[in-house]
C-alpha cells in the first residue's frame, strides 16, 4: 500500500487504504463532513463516501437506487456472489432474512451466554498467569470465532484458518481480487463438507437448522445455504473481534474509564453502547443501480457508495460531544448495527458477546495499558478494528 498515489484531497480522492485513514479516519471524516458531506473518488471504480448520519440512513433506505448485491470495495468490481439475506434486495430479502431470526433472537441467545463466560474464562486463565498479552490476538480474536462455531457446529479449533480467511478476504483481497476468488473457493468446499454431515447426522446447530428450513415451501438452495454460512461466519467473526478490541484499546488508553467500569460493572452494558456508537466497525457498500440525487449529490449507476456507521454515530447533529466517548451516555441512538432492511440480524448475539467480554476480562484484570512503544496495528479495509494490541497487566 506504500506504493499507492497520495490522496490529493480527501474530498475528491479519497483513498481508505492511505495510511492515515487507516490509523486514525475520524479526523479525516470531519474534514469531509465540513467541507463535503459526501465526498468521491475515483479510485475502486468510482466510489460515494457520505459522512452525516442523515444521508447515510437516506441510502440504507432507498433500496430503489441502491442494491446490497455487490456489498465490498475493490480494486475492481467484485463479481456477484450470493450471500443471502445481505446481499439480496426486496422482494427476496424479507423470506431469506425470516429464515434465519429463530437463531438469534434474545432467549436463543441467552442460551449460548454459559458457553461465552466459560470460553473467556478458559482464555483469561492462560493470559492471567502472564505479565503482557496482545489483548487483540489472545482474547479478541479468539472469542467470537470459538461461539461463532459453537452456533455453527462446527470445530472451536479452527480460529487460525478462520483469522487467515478473514485477512485475505477483507484486506489482502482489496488490492488483488483472486485472493478472494481462493478464499471463497475454500469455504465453499468447507462448508459443503459440514452440510454434508447434517445430512447424514442432524443436530442442534445453525447448520441443521438451515438444512430444515423452506421458503415457499422448497428447501433452501445448496449456492444459497453456502452463502448463508459464509456471511454468518464472516459477520459472527469479524466485526464482533473488532469491537471486542476496539473496547479493550479503548480501556487501555483511558485509565478512568477503565478504572471506573471495573468498580462499576452494572455500568458495562451502557459503556457497551457508547463504543458501538464510537468505534463501530462496519463500512459496508451498496452499488448505485439507478441515477439519483441525495442533498444535491449526483450518484451515478454503476459506482459504489460506502456505508460508514461509525461516521453517521460521530455526526455532530444527531450526538452532542460526538467524537468524546462518554461511557455513561443515555441517548444513544447509534447506527453501529446497521440502518433499514440490512440491520444486523445478530445485533443481540453480538451485544452479548462484547459485554461478557468485558465483564470477565475486567472482573479478573481490572489493571492493563499499552505496552511502552506497543505499536497498535488497525485492519484496512471497510471493517476496522484492531489487530494487534500488546498489553502489560497489572
Amino acid at each position: 500500500m506504500s506504493s499507492r498515489p497520495p490522496v490529493k484531497d480527501w474530498a475528491t480522492d479519497f483513498d481508505f487504504l492511505d495510511p492515515a485513514w487507516i490509523e486514525n479516519p475520524y479526523p479525516i471524516w470531519e474534514e469531509m463532513r465540513s467541507k463535503c458531506p459526501i465526498a468521491h473518488t475515483n479510485r475502486f471504480v468510482g466510489v460515494y463516501f457520505p459522512s452525516r448520519y442523515e444521508d447515510i440512513r437516506a441510502i440504507a433506505y432507498d433500496t430503489e437506487h441502491f442494491s446490497s448485491r455487490r456489498l465490498f470495495i475493490r480494486e475492481e468490481a467484485p463479481p456477484l456472489i450470493p450471500a443471502p439475506p445481505i446481499t439480496s434486495d426486496p422482494p427476496e430479502h424479507h423470506d431469506q432474512r425470516k429464515v434465519l431470526l429463530p437463531a438469534f433472537t434474545p432467549e436463543a441467545i441467552k442460551g449460548l451466554e454459559p458457553r461465552m463466560r466459560t470460553i473467556c474464562r478458559d482464555l483469561l486463565g492462560r493470559i492471567h498467569r502472564k505479565s503482557e498479552c496482545d489483548g487483540a490476538v489472545d482474547y479478541a480474536q479468539e472469542l467470537p470465532a470459538r461461539v461463532t462455531a459453537h452456533l455453527l457446529g462446527i470445530s472451536e479449533d479452527a480460529g487460525d484458518l478462520f483469522r487467515s480467511w478473514i485477512h485475505d478476504f477483507f484486506e489482502a483481497s482489496i488490492t488483488e481480487p483472486a485472493i478472494a476468488d481462493k478464499v471463497r473457493a475454500e469455504m465453499i468446499a468447507f462448508f459443503a463438507g459440514e452440510i454434508a454431515k447434517r445430512r447424514k447426522a442432524p443436530g442442534e446447530d445453525l447448520i441443521s437448522h438451515l438444512l430444515n428450513a423452506r421458503i415457499d415451501g422448497e428447501p433452501l438452495k445448496s449456492e444459497n445455504m453456502n452463502g448463508t454460512l459464509r456471511l454468518l461466519l464472516f459477520a459472527g467473526i469479524n466485526t464482533t473481534w473488532s469491537m471486542i478490541g476496539a473496547c479493550l484499546f479503548h480501556l487501555a488508553t483511558h485509565s478512568d474509564d477503565r478504572q471506573r467500569l471495573a468498580a462499576e460493572p452494572r455500568l458495562i452494558p451502557t459503556a457497551v453502547e457508547e463504543f458501538l456508537r464510537a468505534y463501530a466497525p462496519v463500512s459496508l457498500a451498496r452499488e448505485v443501480i439507478k441515477e439519483t440525487e441525495i442533498n444535491g449529490c449526483r450518484f451515478n449507476e454503476g459506482e459504489m457508495v460506502m456505508l460508514p456507521t461509525a461516521a453517521a454515530n460521530r455526526d455532530p447533529a444527531v450526538f452532542p460531544d460526538a467524537d468524546r466517548v462518554v461511557i455513561d451516555r443515555v441517548e444513544n441512538r447509534h447506527a453501529a448495527f446497521g440502518l433499514g432492511i440490512h440491520r444486523c440480524i445478530g445485533s443481540h448475539l453480538a451485544r452479548m458477546e462484547v459485554t461478557i467480554a468485558l465483564e470477565e476480562w475486567l472482573a479478573q484484570i481490572p489493571e492493563f495499558k499499552l505496552a511502552p512503544d506497543a505499536k497498535v496495528t488497525w485492519s484496512h479495509g471497510l471493517l476496522r478494528g484492531p489487530r494487534q494490541l500488546p498489553f502489560v497487566i497489572g
